[in-house]
């Protein structure tokens, strides 16, 4: 394990320029997932019922609290899956190098804990750096934490690097680097993961069933388990949608289609169906979370603009303006996951991109189809997600006995139009890997 280490070490000090904007994005992922975790540690760590002049009061009582603990704590999920990405995107580019310690007998869990390592060194530098920077934000605001903060803040700054290291391990648990120059992958995807959502949505949704039949008893409220039991079910349908019509569409154009970027692109999806869907769960979940949020949104107002005062409204609208921050961040986040696994599968394909290059395919058409693998699967995906937030503001508008806002619909054809202009970024990334010179490393 030392002398993975060590080995780790010296790969991330003789990066190459090209390999530093991957770096610098995992160095940004963790120092998103420290400032989340600190300022979760500190929230969590203030004690009984204060008075905090910020957010309208919205912080005194412990209860009010713990619901924004827990929405910092969520929001370290999509920081994960972007983590996740930088590292299967990182094994692509060091494939060259990984090959040649292969022949020299590293096997491949060594050289997956060597990537996992050097994503690790990373993720140190970037949880430092967002531990110096919180520091700098409590002198400012001139809160001092009590001790117990600080125990929980050291041991936020070592945990961000080891999860990340676990993560990236996940994420390469199925990339294994052959002695010849070739990056493979084994055992590929299925459903397995919609297969999962849906047994968790159910048993979510069946005790929910149970805490209603049994309310006196338990003293819990089932709707918030129903809820979620709702956004699980439809985050896996959404993600199941996107890998079936994947492998489904691929199939059928690959035969029928006239255009070349179609068969391209279609080709892509029939051999390989279920990229899509790890690609997009993040943002499918967060599209489910953000369709109900502004449906439920507007439904609150509605209902808390009858009977309060402005004085005692903003105390509502605080905590629904920070909830509703949360879902643009994570939406953000997912969206810079979604472009970097555009650009691993780009780097992924570059002997192929360069041979088609090298045969006349015109960039315009590469272009064209690396927009419509992502195009074509996310659509009926993002639709059935959407589909998913819409019946969780309508049951909550039903309990509330106000009309449906129309608005929420309008969320999937924004997240959709996110989509294809994140995918977008990657297209100067095609023009340096479809070209010929590649084919010299075949």
């Amino acid at each position: 394990m030392k002398a993975d280490i060590r080995i780790a070490w010296t790969l991330a000090r003789g990066s190459e320029r090209r390999e530093w904007w991957r770096i610098s994005l995992t160095l940004l992922g963790a120092l998103l997932a420290t400032g989340f975790a600190l300022a979760a540690v500190t929230i969590a760590a203030v004690p009984g019922q204060v008075s905090i002049p910020y957010a309208h009061g919205l912080l005194d009582q412990p209860g009010q609290r713990a619901g924004v603990v827990l929405t910092l704590v969520l929001l370290l999920i999509p920081v994960l899956g972007f983590l996740g990405q930088c590292a299967r995107i990182g094994a692509v580019h060091r494939h060259r190098r990984t090959a040649g310690m292969r022949l020299a007998g590293a096997s491949p869990a060594q050289m997956r804990r060597i990537a996992a390592a050097e994503s690790g060194f990373a993720c140190l530098a970037g949880s430092t750096a967002g531990s110096a920077a919180f520091a700098v934000l409590l002198a400012v605001t001139g809160h001092a934490p009590r001790p117990v903060a600080w125990t929980g803040f050291a041991a936020v700054v070592v945990a961000v690097p080891l999860v990340a290291a676990l993560v990236s391990v996940f994420a390469l648990r199925h990339v294994v680097a052959s002695p010849l120059d070739h990056v493979r992958t084994t055992g590929p995807d299925r459903g397995r993961r919609a297969v999962l959502g849906f047994m968790l949505a159910a048993a979510l949704i069946a005790t929910a069933g149970l805490l209603t039949l049994f309310p006196a008893s338990l003293g819990f409220t089932p709707f918030a388990l129903l809820v979620l039991g709702l956004v699980v079910f439809s985050g896996a349908g959404a993600i199941w949608t996107a890998g079936a019509f994947a492998a489904f569409v691929g199939r059928r154009l690959t035969l029928r289609a006239k255009s070349p970027a179609v068969l391209i692109a279609a080709s892509r999806l029939a051999h390989d169906p279920w990229a899509a869907a790890r690609t997009h769960a993040a943002l499918l979940l967060v599209t489910v979370v953000g369709v109900g949020f502004v449906g439920v949104r507007g439904v609150l107002l509605e209902t808390l603009s009858v009977g309060y005062r402005p004085v005692d409204l903003a105390f509502y609208t605080t905590g629904i303006d920070l909830a509703g921050s949360a879902v643009l961040v994570a939406l953000a986040i997912s969206l810079c996951g979604l472009a970097v696994g555009t650009a691993e599968s780009l780097a992924t394909r570059r002997r192929g991109l360069a041979a088609q290059a090298a045969a006349g395919v015109p960039h315009r058409v590469l272009a064209k189809a690396a927009l419509l693998e992502t195009a074509l699967p996310l659509a009926p995906a993002l639709l059935l997600a959407g589909t998913g937030g819409t019946v969780v503001y309508l049951v909550y508008a039903t309990i509330a006995g106000t009309g449906a806002p129309l608005l929420p619909l309008l969320v999937p054809v924004a997240v959709y139009a996110a989509c294809v202009l994140a995918a977008a970024t990657s297209l100067p990334l095609l023009r340096r890997v479809a070209h010929p010179a590649e084919l010299r490393f075949t």
